[in-house]
């Protein structure tokens, strides 16, 4: 069975990604928990990853570490059982792996002002310019997809994919953080925050802070 590393539920938005993937993709996992920032935690990870830091995936003898890696090896091994994780047709899929990278590589000051927390209402805060060119950035390319493929379903590229996942920490920072939305933005945050899986990770991390 696959293995999945991961950190507290409550803010490492990282893990959360390929977790959302393997409950989307219906992959059977385990999760090995490890508590973050504390003195322990970097030996703990060490003990299942090269590179000290969470997520990891574990299938056998493989590690994948990095979030997008482990998405993409992820969506490799749902097509197996015929479940497609990236858009079929190729221009769709290219945009989609486009949008995933940018989330991977920016929105630093989005990440710094305003961490994830999914326990926590934080409503104005965090709001600098910096942010809100991030907030506008992300709202706008939202809007872009759920414009051109609101036919295809309620997803970035209309079924559920590796994009959606990568975006899934930020629906949670924009409701902990009371960010306001054009109204196909707002529905889509709303559409990932409604997933049964999001709300299973939301109650485990409620449960971590005791909420």
């Amino acid at each position: 069975m696959l293995q999945l590393v991961i950190g507290n539920k409550n803010f490492s938005s990282w893990s959360l990604r390929p977790w959302l993937l393997l409950k989307q993709a219906g992959l059977p996992f385990r999760e090995i928990p490890v508590r973050l920032r504390q003195a322990d935690t970097k030996a703990q990870i060490l003990a299942h990853s090269p590179s000290g830091k969470v997520p990891a995936l574990i299938d056998g003898d493989l590690t994948v570490w990095d979030s997008l890696a482990i998405c993409e090896y992820l969506a490799e091994k749902a097509s197996l059982n015929h479940v497609d994780l990236w858009p079929a047709d190729p221009k769709a899929r290219a945009e989609a792996r486009s949008v995933s990278a940018e989330m991977h590589s920016g929105f630093a000051a989005l990440r710094q002002q305003m961490s994830m927390e999914v326990a926590a209402s934080r409503p104005g805060e965090g709001q600098t310019p910096e942010v809100l060119a991030d907030i506008a950035r992300i709202a706008a390319l939202w809007t872009s997809c759920r414009e051109r493929f609101a036919a295809a379903g309620p997803f970035l590229f209309g079924d559920f994919s590796v994009a959606d996942a990568m975006y899934a920490p930020v629906a949670f920072r924009f409701h902990t953080y009371g960010v306001e939305l054009p109204p196909l933005a707002a529905a889509y945050r709303d559409t990932l925050l409604a997933l049964p899986a999001m709300q299973e990770w939301a109650a485990g991390a409620r449960a971590e802070v005791g909420a």
